[in-house]
């Protein structure tokens, strides 16, 4: 039986904490306790889950891009590109995907590299 390997996260990822709103006037700081430790940002764990998604998503996108590019030959790269990001951003917009706007464009970024455009 072959063991599953990790892929580390690529330098390029992202690695922003989430977002964060605290009522009041005082400046705060936003931190939370995991595993006893007081943290700003991802653990490790969330970080790698939120890569995986985002990777996940980007091959979606580029099977879907390219099938896409099949179908309508006269569209153009970039506005196969912009239609995919104009749908990428509505789904994130009415909350049906949980990606930021640096997870979007790595994702649309990765899109084009698996494309070779």
């Amino acid at each position: 039986m072959q063991e599953d390997t990790v892929q580390p996260v690529p330098d390029d990822f992202p690695r922003e904490p989430p977002a964060v709103s605290l009522a009041g006037s005082q400046p705060k700081v936003a931190v939370r306790s995991v595993d006893g430790k007081h943290r700003v940002g991802l653990t490790d764990d969330e970080l790698l889950e939120r890569y995986d998604a985002c990777e996940d998503l980007a091959q979606q996108l580029a099977s879907y891009c390219a099938r896409k590019a099949s179908e309508h030959p006269s569209w153009t790269r970039d506005l196969n590109l912009a239609r995919a990001r104009d749908g990428l951003s509505r789904k994130v917009t009415s909350g049906l995907w949980d990606v930021s706007t640096s997870e979007q464009s790595w994702v649309m970024a990765r899109v084009q590299m698996l494309l070779g455009w």
